[in-house]
């Protein structure tokens, strides 16, 4: 079985930074994209950051200049790193993955557990 463990979250002042991590176990061939998505009450789940296994990356225009997002292939974990925390970064922080099992011959799609970020004073 493939699973994602998403970590990291927690209370922070607006200003302050944290780092969220993801690690993808199980019988895993190969991952693709890594990303991570959040979302906010009564919202829908938004794309954060994103980052192929060449390292390209996509950043949503909310977070750009604030977020880093950043993986290692060799532990099969995604980072994201947040600065400059604001309220409206408040929401439950998803990792996602396309990952391809051992046996199989498409890549599918992963989601972690989730974790609460806050931002408050």
């Amino acid at each position: 079985q493939v699973q994602l463990v998403d970590a990291g979250g927690g209370l922070v002042q607006p200003g302050g930074s944290l780092r969220l991590s993801c690690a993808a176990s199980g019988s895993i061939f190969s991952i693709n994209t890594m990303g991570w998505y959040r979302q906010a009450p009564g919202k829908q789940r938004e794309l954060v950051a994103a980052i192929t296994r060449g390292g390209n990356t996509n950043y949503a225009e909310a977070v750009k200049g604030r977020f880093t997002i950043s993986r290692d292939n060799a532990k099969s974990t995604v980072y994201l790193q947040m600065k400059s925390l604001k309220p409206e970064d408040t929401a439950v922080y998803y990792c996602h993955a396309q990952i391809m099992g051992s046996g199989w011959y498409h890549f599918s799609d992963y989601w972690g557990q989730g974790t609460q970020v806050t931002v408050s004073s």
